[in-house]
């Protein structure tokens, strides 16, 4: 059975890949409740939607470019190298919308679902054109 050799062959390196990049996603998960002036688990643990949305939509937009970088990267350098830039991206697009946002804060710890869908949307918007420019 060629197929069965083939899966035999392969399934190490997607091990590594995925290992990796579920350690990425970790990664970024961190630093974004890091960066962040609330507490998303402590929120949604106590059923705050607005942080769940937020949370759910920056992790959609730092996931969108690594899954690109993955199905294109040439070596587990390349990828953890181009999941760092994405990352970064994440980073400073979750900064500029705090910035034209002033009471973003309040509104997500408000349960407030409007504020929620802002932050996680503009952050999977991004994380879409991010995914897009890996690829050139």
């Amino acid at each position: 059975m060629p197929e069965l050799a083939w899966l035999v062959a392969v399934f190490p390196n997607f091990l590594r890949y995925i290992i990796v990049s579920f350690a990425l996603a970790a990664l970024f998960l961190w630093i974004y409740v890091l960066i962040t002036p609330w507490r998303e688990f402590a929120l949604i643990r106590g059923g705050n939607s607005a942080a769940a949305i937020a949370l759910v939509g920056a992790l959609l937009g730092f996931c969108m470019p690594l899954a690109n970088t993955i199905a294109h990267s040439a070596s587990l350098i390349d990828l953890v190298l181009w999941a760092l830039v994405a990352l970064a991206v994440q980073v400073i697009v979750h900064v500029a919308m705090r910035l034209l946002l002033p009471h973003l804060k309040e509104a997500v710890e408000a349960d407030r679902n409007a504020a929620g869908i802002a932050a996680g949307g503009f952050a999977a918007c991004f994380g879409l054109i991010n995914a897009a420019c890996l690829t050139s």
